[in-house]
């Protein structure tokens, strides 16, 4: 089945439903996403989105504050663009149905603004603590209401159709040039690979977590967006730079529930088996330092005690405030038998998100014409080595209706501008497979190779072993896949493999240590050498 609009979306987090929204004023918008529409990465987002809203703060703080989160890299026009624009997304957003957090202040109408580690002032928008799940609703349900928006649920992209891989030799000589088309796209509940053509791609597919053992993301943040646009021939830039979160709950019956950093902005303390304080010893902000000061501090506290966590305690707030501010977070330790407001919570580091992606200008655009990246798949230049907490959802927003602007442009009169033929999927001669555990297996061997090898704390020794290993497990994951019939499983081991390889290598070859990025046998930042991105 061949499938035409002129905007393919792939992904439904804010990124990818916020562009579609603005799009769907200027054509037809397809939006493929692998599970359901609310199982994005925004869906779990509990602590909330960066804007310059009260008197006693400023753009330049914010833009400050951004600049020394990303350790010398990030572009200070970018930065200057997105929390300039931060305070109109925030009205759109409530205009959409987006209910956020109000304060007890005499002024009924004034948001609840809290902090969280590296902001000089009080400037996270919040929904409670459960700000991304509100914002995926309004979203939605805007979305659907929508008749120039077509929503395809249980699809997943395999590969980009461009004018290189798949069209050339239906194009005449002087029809050549390198263009975007759509994806061929897997339908996972019939196994049918259907073609979605469009005018213009946008890649909105989210994180690459579940590259780690342990990771706060959800499972669908297998890195596709990266992988399918850099096997298209799009450049990857700082797969180096990997945030771990400090605080996922530690727990055996939950894999992978985020304790927010507003814990910590709201006074929260990390104490060890014995109720020490120690962040004191890491850095003069203590608690509320930089995600991956406190993440490395977290690791060096587990590695010299040999403990299985350290604790978050937030136990001097009154029982009161802590249900009202976060009454997510209380219910599901609750759940767990964790009382928060009697004893802290056990918490480990975890990955939480990727700060590098397919590398893109200010507008969102690719090195591939007609394809875009928003969102955390992208590289935009914002976060540099280190996101600052919260400007995620935020460059969602921003890059979304700058994408959507630019992308209006290109297409302003070519309507009629027909298709290319595009070759149907050709399955050859691949049969089902009897051995899925090879699939598995390699998933789990992935996971656990990236988590001891290229974590928190790296060696050149730990890269060189895990490039060794990563060598071998390509060659076997490429050999079945051409031998058995995709499945959505194979589709995510296949991108997750390409994702720990970039990781690998672009790990490798920053000879330094700067941001999220840690390594022993280099632990100075060196600006003059190294004060530049990673480019693949």
């Amino acid at each position: 089945m061949e499938i035409k609009s002129d905007y393919l979306i792939i992904g439904s987090g804010i990124a990818g439903l916020s562009f579609a929204l603005k799009a769907a004023l200027r054509g037809r918008v397809a939006i493929i996403t692998k599970k359901e529409t609310m199982d994005a990465s925004t869906n779990y987002a509990q602590g909330g989105i960066a804007s310059v809203l009260d008197p006693n703060d400023s753009f330049d703080l914010h833009i400050k504050d951004t600049l020394e989160s990303g350790a010398g890299l990030s572009n200070e026009q970018v930065v200057r663009m997105v929390v300039t624009n931060a305070p109109d997304m925030i009205k759109e957003l409530i205009a959409l149905g987006v209910k956020f957090s109000h304060n007890n202040s005499a002024q009924a109408d004034r948001l609840d603004l809290t902090r969280e580690g590296g902001h000089s002032r009080r400037r996270i928008v919040h929904a409670e603590d459960l700000t991304g799940q509100e914002v995926e609703r309004a979203l939605i349900n805007n979305v659907k209401k929508n008749k120039n928006i077509q929503i395809y649920e249980n699809h997943m992209a395999i590969d980009l159709i461009t004018t290189s891989k798949f069209i050339r030799r239906s194009l005449s000589a002087n029809e050549t040039e390198e263009t975007c088309w759509g994806a061929y796209v897997l339908d996972i509940l019939t196994g049918e690979v259907n073609i979605f053509m469009s005018r213009i791609t946008v890649l909105a597919t989210g994180g690459t977590g579940k590259v780690y053992l342990y990771t706060t993301n959800p499972d669908i943040a297998t890195g596709d967006g990266v992988a399918i646009g850099y096997r298209a021939g799009a450049k990857v830039a700082n797969m180096e730079f990997i945030q771990f979160h400090p605080t996922c709950l530690y727990h055996p019956l939950e894999k992978n529930f985020l304790i927010s950093e507003s814990v910590r902005g709201e006074g929260g303390r990390l104490i060890d088996k014995r109720g020490n304080h120690f962040m004191e010893r890491y850095h003069p902000l203590k608690d509320l330092a930089l995600r991956d000061v406190v993440a490395r501090s977290i690791d060096a506290e587990l590695k010299k005690s040999g403990d299985e966590c350290v604790y978050l305690d937030i136990t001097h707030r009154s029982p009161d405030f802590i249900k009202t501010r976060f009454p997510h977070i209380y219910n599901r330790c609750l759940e767990l038998n964790i009382d928060i407001t009697k004893e802290p919570i056990p918490v480990v580091p975890a990955a939480h998100y990727m700060c590098g992606g397919i590398l893109t200008d200010k507008y969102g655009r690719t090195s591939i014409p007609n394809l875009y990246a928003i969102g955390e798949v992208a590289y935009t230049g914002l976060h540099g080595a280190n996101r600052l907490a919260s400007n995620s959802l935020i460059e969602a927003l921003v890059f979304s209706r700058f994408a959507f602007e630019d992308s209006a442009r290109r297409i302003t009169g070519k309507a009629d501008y027909p298709f290319p033929d595009v070759p149907q999927w050709d399955a050859g001669s691949a049969t089902d497979s009897d051995e899925s555990v090879v699939v598995s297996h390699n998933w789990d061997e992935v996971r656990r190779m990236m988590w001891n090898y290229v974590g928190i704390v790296r060696t050149d020794k730990r890269l060189t072993r895990a490039r060794k290993r990563i060598e071998i497990i390509q060659q076997e994951i490429r050999d079945y896949y051409w031998d058995f019939t995709i499945t959505r499983d194979l589709l995510e081991l296949r991108n997750l493999a390409t994702v720990a390889e970039l990781i690998i290598t672009s790990a490798g070859m920053r000879k330094e240590s700067r941001g999220l990025h840690y390594n022993l046998d280099y632990p100075e930042r060196d600006d003059k050498n190294w004060r530049h991105d990673t480019i693949i």
